[in-house]
């Protein structure tokens, strides 16, 4: 029999999977033999005449209290669903009216293919070298719990980024967990993305990635500032000091008389013009 019908479920979930035969509303159960089986070897339930086969040697005793068949259309209800439970099913009836006349009345496979969900993704952001033009950092972006086996891509405004991504299961029937690494180069604040595909679904994040480090101008430390400062001050009071001493000494003299070589001297020559006026308004009177 061929492979014609696909069923998706999630872990947790109740699935159903079809049967290729219906029986007919005049007859019942009790005529038909009905076997489910997983990959044509673990037999998942079984009906003869109208009654459950409890005691078939090849039952899986995990499919026990998980599963059930409808008496009519003959499909098969799994619930709660695990990963285990993905893959091939063989829906096998065959008509016992007479039990030597027995023949197959149908004899069709169904593919359930199991999915969980993946958590969001997680991304992570290390600066590991820092200047005033770049940031190298190295990205890193995980997702846990999923399955089947996904594919992570990653994005730089929108660009996609190439990266080593390694998975982690214990088999090829256990959850997935994933992660993505990148070194970027980032010379201004940048948006990166995370996207996790399996099955059809999609999870994705998004992170800014964000350059902090500017360029700034050294500045001068408080104590040689201070120090500067108080040199240029004492400097310029010497200078102060140095033209006073040498220019006041000249400018207060040329006001009263030309300098002579001594004091005494310059003394009655400053006050002879005066003299002279007092003794000329005298006689005057």
């Amino acid at each position: 029999a061929l492979e014609k019908k696909v069923v998706k479920s999630k872990v947790g979930e109740k699935v159903g999977l079809p049967c290729c035969y219906e029986i007919p509303s005049s007859e019942s159960l009790h005529n038909y033999r009905v076997y489910w089986q997983k990959n044509t070897t673990d037999v998942v339930t079984a009906y003869s005449e109208g009654k459950k086969m409890s005691d078939h040697i090849q039952f899986r005793q995990r499919y026990e209290n998980r599963t059930e068949m409808d008496t009519r259309n003959l499909t098969l209800w799994i619930s709660p669903v695990e990963i285990l439970d993905n893959g091939s099913y063989q829906c096998v009836v065959q008509h016992s009216r007479h039990s030597q006349n027995s023949y197959v009345l149908c004899d069709e496979r169904v593919t359930l293919i199991v999915t969980a969900d993946f958590s969001d993704p997680n991304i992570t952001a290390e600066v590991f070298a820092n200047s005033c033009e770049s940031a190298e950092m190295v990205v890193r972006c995980s997702s846990h719990g999923g399955f089947p086996k996904p594919k992570i891509s990653g994005a730089l405004n929108n660009m996609s980024v190439e990266w080593n991504a390694s998975w982690v299961s214990k088999s090829s029937l256990s959850l997935y967990n994933v992660t993505g690494e990148v070194q970027l180069n980032v010379t201004k604040d940048t948006e990166f993305s995370c996207t996790i595909e399996y099955d059809g679904f999609t999870k994705s994040t998004s992170l800014l990635l964000k350059k902090t480090n500017d360029c700034v101008v050294p500045t001068v430390s408080p104590s040689y500032n201070v120090i500067t400062a108080s040199s240029i001050i004492i400097i310029v009071s010497l200078l102060a000091v140095t033209l006073a001493a040498r220019y006041f000494p000249r400018h207060v003299c040329s006001h009263c008389c030309k300098p002579w070589d001594s004091v005494e001297e310059d003394v009655k020559e400053c006050t002879k013009p005066m003299s002279s006026k007092v003794s000329s308004e005298t006689s005057s009177v």
